[in-house]
């Protein structure tokens, strides 16, 4: 449904019988100038794996400006509201039951009323897109219900084959059951799912190629148990892929697996996951990624770059990851390192960056495992060629703003590291917590060193650094020339 008004547009989607929902306030919206407000509905996520508590995500698509209008007829009296990622300098209208705001670009919020992270509305509002037209020619389209589910199979990748290559699928919207759980799909394929589809299991891509996954529709795994060990999407020695715009609800696993996969490029995805292990996305053995937009909550590394894993196998190199606000409930926000070809001499991952990122959370206490940006080198692993430019870290419940160390960590690396080398942090903001441990940079062993790290325009709590000690980062053995600008 699009509502309009002078040079503002508003489109909202439907939602299907048997949407989980989170019904804690009434959410509405409207095209600034317009006197009607149309709500908005809300639906439900689970969050933080040390004790799962239940968040909710809403989202729109609009051009010019939106009103956004929040209001809680019962239990909360409204005191604050945080309205994050900070960097985004958006403020609310507050009172005792109502909260208001106006936006005039895409963002991915979260909101946060009476400083409550577990509870927050993620809101997701997005540019009005062009959806393919699902009556041409080379589409196949599957007609959903909003009053019924439905069942997708293999036989729908099967009638795809039958067209030619560069074939479109239209999913609109309703509620779909994966059928086995896992829908495996076709290479040179096009697959848009509408706003309002919910798809209820994961997909894969085994050793295929050219495949495009958009749209405003959702993964909802969040009936799958941990060791089911479903992704939201696997791809398994892959190249030129695209996942873009999709919603991710509580995979038990990855989010978006990588595996020896090369030319993928991942847009504006977001996700939220509460198990252990449910990293978001993870890249073994790839080359030329790009992540770019999005928001990411998760119980285990939000992003994560290894080398030789399970049956992939080889260096990882090339990868930009860009323009996205990431949550880890547990674990690392950013993490390089654990994983390679131990049997042998390692692998080498380099040639990575990380630019223009807000780090919303950052929470454990495992001592092995602090690290909003974390470079742990392990399994005869070379890091080398590391940027961090333009980082926003914001207050959180307990770990350190950076960890580079060549380490052997016994749970996961039968070989410690091989070192760590070239690495630039270039304009990092902190905003300290009560929840800060000392960074360490540190290598192994006088074989095994970290070398030629750079912290360049590092900035907290508003005033710039100017030695080690007051960016908070101590210095262990077999570190050579480590440098603060």
């Amino acid at each position: 449904m699009t509502f309009e008004s002078e040079d503002n547009k508003l489109q909202l989607y439907p939602v299907p019988a048997g949407a989980v929902l989170q019904e804690d306030y009434i959410l509405r919206v409207r095209p600034a100038g317009a006197e009607a407000w149309q709500e908005l509905k809300a639906y439900r996520v689970k969050v933080d794996m040390h004790d799962v508590r239940l968040a909710s995500v809403a989202y729109f698509d609009f051009e010019g400006k939106v009103e956004v209008e929040i209001t809680f007829p019962r239990f909360y009296t409204v005191y604050r509201v945080d309205i994050r990622p900070l960097s985004l300098g958006i403020q609310p209208v507050t009172e005792p039951k109502r909260v208001t705001f106006t936006l005039d670009r895409p963002v991915n919020l979260s909101v946060e009323i009476n400083k409550d992270r577990f509870h927050n509305l993620h809101l997701f509002a997005g540019a009005i897109e062009a959806a393919p037209d699902k009556n041409a020619g080379n589409v196949l389209t599957v007609h959903g219900s909003l009053v019924s589910p439905q069942i997708l199979n293999d036989s729908i990748s099967r009638a795809l084959e039958q067209m030619p290559e560069g074939r479109t699928l239209y999913v609109e919207a309703g509620v779909y059951y994966i059928g086995e759980c896992i829908w495996r799909l076709p290479s040179h394929t096009n697959i848009y799912f509408e706003g309002g589809a919910i798809l209820i299991g994961g997909l894969a891509l085994e050793q295929g190629e050219n495949l495009r996954i958009s749209g405003r529709g959702m993964l909802y795994l969040a009936d799958f148990a941990r060791f089911s060990g479903i992704n939201g999407i696997r791809l398994d020695h892959c190249k030129n892929v695209t996942i873009e715009n999709c919603i991710f609800i509580n995979p038990p696993h990855y989010t978006v697996a990588l595996g020896a996969c090369e030319n993928v490029t991942i847009r504006n995805i977001k996700s939220f996951s509460c198990e252990g292990w449910s990293d978001g996305i993870d890249m073994m053995s790839c080359r030329n990624v790009t992540v770019e937009g999005g928001f990411l909550r998760t119980s285990d590394d939000c992003i994560a770059i290894y080398g030789s894993r399970w049956n992939n196998r080889g260096d990882s190199r090339n990868i930009r990851v860009r323009n996205v606000a990431l949550w880890a409930d547990v674990a690392h926000p950013l993490m390089i390192g654990t994983h390679g070809d131990h049997a042998h001499d390692g692998d080498i991952l380099e040639d990575i960056t990380f630019e223009n990122v807000d780090i919303l959370e950052h929470h454990e206490f495992q001592p092995g495992y602090l690290g909003a940006m974390a470079i742990n080198a392990g399994d005869k692993n070379l890091v080398r060629n590391v940027t961090y430019r333009n980082i926003r870290i914001e207050p959180f419940e307990h770990g350190k703003v950076l960890d580079i160390q060549v380490k052997w960590n016994r749970d996961y690396n039968p070989a410690p590291g091989r070192g760590i080398e070239n690495i630039l942090l270039e304009n990092i903001q902190v905003i300290t917590g009560d929840g800060e441990e000392s960074s360490v940079i540190g290598g192994y062993s006088e074989a095994f060193l970290v070398r030629d790290v750079t912290v360049r325009g590092m900035v907290r709590d508003g005033k710039p650094v100017r030695s080690l000690e007051e960016a908070n980062i101590l210095v262990g053995g077999f570190a050579e020339n480590i440098r603060l600008e």
